[in-house]
């Protein structure tokens, strides 16, 4: 009989949903833009069954892919589990398999050796495909509108590293998939690739090299000339896995980098750039200025991650995980090792970054992200696993300075936005921004559309589900003319 932990990753704002199915024509409150035609595709954890562990984190769950999509002011809703070999070999047991985060000395030995991807990370369309992310693991591939699920690529063998970025890029110049994965040989180990897939899902070159320390890799940046991998100390080693510790620990005494590689370059062209200990985790964007490059990401004096604690028995402080959006420059023909610049570009307290992705690598003009407005009344049980109560978007005009911001009210939060194009050729920014708003109060989610450029005005309308879905991590828009690939 299933039975949840009473725990803060399984209770409140992340109850269980565990439910596959279909809506068509969903009900819409106020009106879908007519130029919305296309797929948003997000993804949450979702364990099928009980944990074999109490103290199970939340983004240990099986991956349960939401698609929502779009057709001539009409959307259809359908949802389905991504199906690793995880969650098949837990389906045919009737039972959880599979023990603690990362942890394979917990799994029950019948599955010794097997691939412990939950693929709960990220959805993205590529080469016709949907790629259902996990950075411990191999891509998983699916069907991106029916959701079937065709199974792990190595990409016919050419993929020789164990694992592949939850956060890829795709350059809108050459279309290409821009990838890299850390522990590429295992669980600790400090060697990761550099990764191009082409526009037809052909892996073009895998460039292999060592980091200064073994660290959680979450995300990075590339830009035309160079790609960016920023080593934040949330740190793991054999010692934490086999005391059955979180597999991450947050390390203050230790510095962070960012290294900076040529795209057509190899390991030996990689530099280091050394920065004071911080705290820093997704990507908004990175571009270069000749041999000079930009690296925009929300940097927070401390620990963001209370789910992976210090390692020296520190208490996590909140106060100190406020994160504001800053840009990093280095200069990649310098002689030394420090950055150039530390800017913050902005004074709201915020994550989950986002751009105009047809300008991705490229200067970004535009900018949004989850912003946390803590002197605003909130009526719900708490917030995200970290503790974040994100309940504003954030808008920021990186040409005039203007800021603005859209409040989603008392009883809801928000997850991630994505920027979707008013058109293929409309101007940079020009656009709607959709996002999943959860009212925790009413128990419902809608998918609410608003004008990019005015997300102040509020939602222009709103995609009724009569249930709210889980927490999620991330997800992607894809225009109806990359779903004519598939």
């Amino acid at each position: 009989m299933a039975h949840f932990p009473e725990t803060r990753a399984f209770t409140g704002i992340l109850n269980m949903l565990r439910f596959e199915g279909d809506i068509k024509d969903c009900e819409v409150e106020g009106e879908i833009p007519s130029q919305l035609n296309g797929t948003f595709h997000r993804v949450h954890p979702d364990q099928q069954f009980s944990p074999k562990f109490d103290d199970d984190q939340f983004f240990n769950g099986d991956g349960m892919i939401s698609l929502f999509r779009f057709r001539n002011g009409k959307v259809d809703f359908k949802q389905r589990y991504a199906q690793t070999d995880k969650w098949k070999l837990e389906r045919e047991a009737e039972h959880a398999l599979f023990g603690a985060y990362r942890n394979p000395l917990t799994d029950d030995p019948s599955v010794k050796g097997q691939v412990r991807s939950t693929a709960n990370t990220t959805p993205i369309v590529h080469a016709g495909k949907l790629f259902a992310l996990k950075e411990d693991s191999p891509p998983l591939l699916m069907d991106p509108l029916s959701l079937e699920t065709f199974g792990f690529t190595d990409f016919d063998g050419k993929m020789t590293s164990e694992t592949f970025t939850a956060h890829p890029k795709i350059d809108p110049i050459t279309g290409n998939m821009v990838a890299f994965s850390y522990g590429a040989k295992g669980l600790c180990t400090k060697e990761c690739t550099y990764m191009e897939i082409s526009p037809t899902g052909e892996l073009l070159k895998e460039v292999w090299f060592d980091v200064p320390y073994t660290c959680m890799m979450h995300d990075f940046g590339v830009t035309e000339d160079y790609v960016c991998f920023h080593l934040v100390p949330i740190i793991c080693n054999w010692e934490r896995v086999e005391k059955r510790m979180p597999y991450f620990g947050f390390d203050t005494t230790m510095p962070v980098y960012l290294g900076v590689m040529p795209r057509d370059g190899e390991a030996k062209d990689m530099k280091w750039f050394k920065s004071p200990n911080l705290f820093c985790s997704h990507v908004m964007n990175a571009f270069n200025d000749g041999s000079k490059v930009h690296f925009d990401v929300p940097v927070a004096k401390n620990n963001m991650f209370p789910f992976f604690p210090d390692v020296h028995g520190n208490p996590y402080k909140p106060e100190e995980a406020a994160s504001y959006m800053t840009r990093w420059t280095v200069d990649y023909n310098s002689k030394g090792d420090e950055f150039e610049s530390s800017k913050r570009m902005t004074d709201m307290m915020g994550e989950f970054p986002r751009i105009d992705d047809r300008y991705a690598t490229q200067q970004h003009d535009y900018g949004w992200l989850l912003v946390m407005d803590q002197s605003l009344p909130f009526n719900g049980p708490g917030g995200r696993a970290s503790g974040l109560m994100l309940n504003k978007l954030g808008y920021m005009d990186f040409l005039t300075g203007k800021q603005s911001e859209w409040w989603c009210g008392p009883d809801s939060v928000i997850q991630e936005p994505c920027f979707v194009p008013r058109s293929p050729d409309s101007p940079q920014g020009d656009g709607y921004l959709i996002a999943l708003v959860d009212d925790i109060v009413n128990n419902y989610s809608s998918l609410a559309i608003l004008d990019a450029q005015a997300i102040e005005e509020g939602p222009i309308g709103k995609v009724k589900l009569p249930f709210r879905l889980r927490q999620g991590l991330h997800g992607n828009w894809a225009d109806e003319r990359k779903l004519s690939q598939v």
